[in-house]
C-alpha cells in the first residue's frame, strides 16, 4: 500500500493547510481511508513493502539470476539533495529504485516551517531527520536523515556556484544553466527581505564588501540577496518536492530503507555492482538488483557521511583499514574517506536593542580575501522552544562552553539546563554575524567506526590545521567588528558600553562545540576563532573525482558503480552548496540519459 503524503504546500489554499494543521490523529486516518485523491507521491513506500507486487508501483520489472529480486535499471542510495532531482530525471526513461533511510519530511513541523529550524537540528529522537555526529575535533555537527536531505535541515539559503568552480568540475556550462532553473523554477523563493538581513546588507556595503549585486542567484563578490526554499509564508521546500517531476510508473521510492552493503560480481576483470542489501523499518533485509541491460549503474548519493561510509562497509577503500574491520576487500582504494574538509565557521552574537522579526540566512557578503559573511537572528521564537530540552545540543542550553568535556557530567548538565530553562524571551534579543571561511586547505579523514551502518564513522576535519585559515578567519573577525560598529546597525544594537571584548566574551558563551575554553580567547583572535569554530554543515570530500570516482562519477577501478554527491568535491561550491548539489543531480541525470539514449534524444 502506498504510504499517504499530503502535497506540496502550493498545491493547497492557505486555509486548507490551516485546517489540516488542526486535524486531530484521527482526522489523518480518515483521510488516508478516503483513497488515492490526497496522494501526491503514490511511489513513495515503506521499505518493509519492498518486492510486494500488490499495487501497481510493487516493483517487478525482470528478474535477476543474482537472487530473483526486482531489479531495476538504476537503484540510487540516497534520496537527498542530490537523489532526488537525479531519480526524477532517470525515471522519465528508466525504471528506478531509490532507496532512503529515512522518513518523510512533508508531516514533520519541526522541518517545514523556518522558526523551528533550530529545534530540528537539536532533535535526538529516532524519528528526526537529523543525526547528530560531533568530530574528533570537538564541533557538534549533523547529518540528514530524511528524503529531500540536507536540503531539509539546512537554513534555506540558495546561490549558485561561481563560473570558475563549474570550470574546475569540469561541466558543461549550457547544461549547468538548464539544470539550475529546473530546480529553481520548482522550489526556490525570492525572499521577503527581514529587518536585520536588510540591515546586515547596508553595513557591508558601508565597510567595503561592495558592489550591491541586487537580488541574484549568481555567485560575484560584493554584496547580495539571494533565493531562499523557504517560502515568504516560512515553509520550506525541499529537493523531495523535485521528486513531483518524477514518471511515477518509472519509480519505486522506500523510505526508513537503510543500505548497508552493496553486492559485487568478482568474476570479471574488474568487480561489477550487481545489488544492494538493505534493512528495512522493521530490521528485516532485504535485497535488490540491477537489470542485466547494459549500462544499469547502482549510485551512491548518501552525501559527503554516509557515500563514503557505504564504500568502505561495501569493501571499497583501504586494504589495511578494511581488513582492520574484518571486511572482504573489494577493491584497494587509498583515497575513500581521505582528506574530509568542512568550512569553518565562526560567529559574533550581537545584541539587540528590542525584538526583531526572526530571519536565516537572506544577505551574503562575498569578500576577496576568501570569507563569506551571512547573518541570522531571532534564536528560539517558536512558541514551544525556549523550554523545550532535546539534549546536550539544544540551542536553548549551549553546550556547557566554560565545562571542560571531562567535567560535563549528567549533574552538571541538569544544572545548567535547570539555570537556562526559565531565561525570559528577552535574553534571546540579539542576532548573529557570520564569517565563514570559504576553500579551507585544511584537510582530515573519515574511517569507520563500526560496521554497523547505523553508526556515525570517525570523522576528523583538523579545522585551521593550516595557517591560512586561520589568517582567513582572523581577518573575518576584524571585519565583523567594523560591520557591527558601522551606521547602519546602531540603530538596531544595544550599544551602551559595548566594547569588541563584551561582544567576544558574549560570543564565546554563544558558541556550540565541546572544545575547551582558554582564558585568553579575547586577547588572542587565533585562539578565539580556534576555540569557537563551529560548522555550518558545509563539509565535503571523501571521494573526490581523480582519486576515489572519474569524470564522469564513475567509482575507479569497478563497474557499474558511481558517486553523485558532495563526497566528491573539492570544495563547497558557492556560499551555501545546496543549490549546486541539487542541480548537480539534474545535471548528472541528463548527462546519463544522453549519454545512453544518444545526443539526439529527447531528455
Amino acid at each position: 500500500m502506498a504510504l499517504l503524503l499530503l502535497p506540496p504546500p502550493h498545491a493547497f489554499f492557505k486555509p486548507f493547510f490551516l485546517l489540516c494543521l488542526l486535524l486531530s490523529i484521527n482526522s489523518w486516518k480518515s483521510i488516508a481511508e478516503n483513497g488515492p485523491k490526497y496522494m501526491y507521491y503514490p511511489f513513495i513506500k515503506e521499505a518493509s513493502a519492498f518486492a510486494t507486487p500488490s499495487t501497481p508501483y510493487g516493483g517487478s520489472y525482470s528478474s535477476s539470476p543474482y537472487g530473483g529480486k526486482s531489479s531495476y535499471d538504476y537503484i540510487i542510495v540516497g534520496g537527498g539533495t542530490a537523489g532526488c532531482p537525479l531519480a526524477a530525471t532517470l525515471s522519465q526513461h528508466y525504471n528506478v529504485l531509490l532507496l532512503e533511510r529515512g522518513g518523510v519530511p512533508f508531516d514533520k513541523f519541526n522541518v517545514s516551517f523556518m522558526e523551528n529550524f533550530h529545534i530540528s537540528l537539536a532533535d535526538t529522537s529516532p524519528s528526526s531527520a537529523t543525526q547528530q555526529f560531533t568530530s574528533t575535533d570537538g564541533v557538534m555537527n549533523a547529518r540528514a536523515r530524511v528524503l529531500g536531505g540536507g536540503t531539509c535541515i539546512n537554513a534555506g539559503y540558495y546561490s549558485r556556484a561561481s563560473p570558475s568552480f563549474v570550470k574546475k568540475a569540469g561541466w558543461d556550462p549550457d547544461l549547468v544553466n538548464e539544470a539550475y532553473p529546473w530546480v529553481e523554477n520548482q522550489i526556490v523563493h525570492a525572499p521577503k527581505l527581514a529587518p536585520w538581513q536588510a540591515a546586515v546588507k547596508d553595513a557591508l556595503l558601508e565597510v567595503g564588501v561592495s558592489p550591491f549585486n541586487g537580488f541574484t542567484f549568481d555567485h560575484k563578490y560584493g554584496t547580495k540577496i539571494s533565493g531562499s526554499i523557504f517560502d515568504q509564508e516560512g515553509r520550506r521546500h525541499s529537493a523531495a518536492e523535485l521528486l513531483a517531476s518524477a514518471d511515477p510508473e518509472n519509480l519505486d521510492l522506500y523510505i526508513h530503507a537503510t543500505v548497508h552493503k552493496i553486492k559485487f560480481d568478482t568474476n570479471g576483470e574488474k568487480p561489477r555492482a550487481v545489488g544492494v542489501i538493505f534493512k528495512d523499518e522493521n530490521g528485516e533485509q532485504h535485497e535488490a538488483y540491477l537489470s542485466e541491460r547494459e549500462g544499469s549503474e547502482i549510485i551512491l548519493s548518501s552525501g559527503a557521511i554516509g557515500s563514503p561510509q557505504l564504500l568502505l562497509l561495501s569493501g571499497i577503500g583501504p586494504k589495511e583499514d578494511l581488513i582492520n574491520k574484518k571486511i572482504s576487500v573489494v577493491l584497494d582504494n587509498q583515497f575513500v574517506g581521505r582528506d574530509v574538509q568542512d568550512n569553518p565557521l565562526n560567529t559574533i552574537f550581537v545584541p539587540f536593542k528590542k525584538h526583531l522579526q526572526q530571519s536565516l540566512l537572506q544577505t551574503a557578503g562575498i569578500t576577496k580575501f576568501g570569507v563569506y559573511f551571512e547573518a541570522s537572528n531571532g534564536f528560539g521564537q517558536a512558541s514551544n522552544s525556549i523550554k523545550r530540552h532535546n539534549g546536550l545540543v539544544s540551542a536553548e542550553i549551549g553546550q556547557l562552553s566554560t565545562i571542560s568535556p571531562e567535567e560535563r557530567t549528567e549533574e552538571a548538565i541538569q544544572a545548567y539546563r535547570d539555570v537556562k530553562q526559565d531565561l525570559p524571551f528577552e535574553a534571546f534579543m540579539g542576532g548573529f554575524i557570520l564569517g565563514k571561511v570559504a576553500k579551507p586547505i585544511s584537510t582530515g579523514v573519515l574511517k569507520l567506526n563500526t560496521t554497523n551502518i547505523d553508526d556515525n564513522p570517525t570523522v576528523t576535519y583538523n579545522y585551521f590545521s593550516h595557517p591560512q585559515d586561520l589568517r582567513k578567519c582572523v581577518k573575518s573577525i576584524q571585519m565583523i567588528e567594523k560591520i557591527v560598529k558601522s551606521k547602519r546597525l546602531a540603530k538596531y544594537i544595544n550599544n551602551d558600553n559595548l566594547t569588541m571584548e563584551k561582544l567576544l566574551n558574549m560570543s564565546v558563551q554563544a558558541n556550540v562545540n565541546l572544545i575547551p575554553k582558554h582564558t585568553n580567547d579575547i586577547q588572542s583572535l587565533q585562539q578565539f576563532c580556534k576555540d569557537t569554530v563551529v560548522t555550518m554543515w558545509h563539509y565535503h570530500g571523501g571521494c573526490h573525482m581523480g582519486k576515489v570516482v572519474g569524470p564522469d562519477y564513475r567509482v575507479l577501478g569497478v563497474d557499474s558503480l558511481r558517486v553523485i554527491d558532495g563526497s566528491t568535491f573539492n570544495e563547497s561550491p558557492g556560499t551555501n552548496p545546496q543549490a549546486t548539489v541539487m542541480m548537480m543531480g539534474r545535471y548528472m541525470g541528463v548527462k546519463i540519459l544522453t549519454e545512453r539514449l544518444g545526443e539526439g534524444a529527447n531528455v
